[in-house]
């Protein structure tokens, strides 16, 4: 395992916590930012890319 996969599976953990946090407080912001955390932590896990490159690629389409 890799530097971009540990950091992969660390942002999408930081993702899942932000949207079980967000449930308790009732935030929707949180929880959306949560969601997001998550997706980008599985695509840096699947695609082996950073995380900046992932908002680069994203930013394009």
């Amino acid at each position: 395992m890799n530097t971009t996969e540990t950091k992969g599976n660390l942002n999408e953990q930081k993702g899942k916590l932000k949207q079980k946090f967000a449930g308790l407080v009732n935030d929707d912001q949180l929880f959306a930012e949560g969601k997001k955390d998550e997706i980008f932590g599985k695509f840096q896990v699947g695609l082996g890319q950073t995380k900046l490159n992932l908002k680069k690629i994203t930013a394009s389409l």
